[in-house]
């Protein structure tokens, strides 16, 4: 397994094998492209009790306890220390069967506190949908996201083989 340099990333969107929408050129670095925050936020309901971590937990529990917010016309999602949200990508990317992928941060970020995923990087192969940022502040300041920004970097990896994802996550919305 190997990661795709800016030549095979062109040669694969060229190909249509990698398809990712809105795909802004520039965004195309050596090794990774990058992805913009979307206009939606998913905060979570401070609540009295505790939350099930379990086995048994369903796919989508974290949806009972907590909300949607759209920020527009500019505006940002203010996101306040040592607090999380989840976030969502413009771009709609569908990887091929024998493409993974990786969602990481970009350091500019990284060094104000900011993390784009808590612990869920890995991108299955044959998805086709926005992908979802567990975003954490890690700062003691207060972060102001503004959709648009160019918040994450998709990183390609060439399996050995071909697989292909039809999970839950599959067409996934926050």
């Amino acid at each position: 397994m190997g990661v795709l340099s800016y030549t095979e990333i062109k040669r694969y969107l060229d190909e249509k094998k990698l398809i990712i929408v809105p795909l802004d050129q520039q965004s195309i670095g050596t090794a990774s492209i990058d992805l913009t925050l979307g206009e939606e936020f998913r905060y979570f309901v401070p609540r009295n009790g505790s939350v099930p971590i379990s086995n048994e937990a369903g796919a989508k529990d974290y949806q009972k306890f907590s909300e949607i917010c759209k920020v527009e016309n500019g505006k940002p999602y203010r996101l306040d220390p040592g607090k999380m949200c989840l976030g969502i990508t413009n771009e709609r990317v569908r990887l091929p069967p024998d493409l993974c992928a990786l969602v990481e941060g970009r350091s500019r970020f990284a060094r104000l506190g900011l993390s784009v995923h808590i612990t869920a990087s890995f991108i299955h192969p044959g998805i086709d949908s926005k992908t979802v940022l567990e975003i954490f502040n890690a700062s003691n300041l207060t972060l102001d996201l503004y959709p648009g920004t160019k918040v994450c970097q998709m990183i390609f990896m060439k399996m050995e083989g071909n697989a292909e994802y039809c999970g839950t996550f599959q067409n996934q919305a926050l």
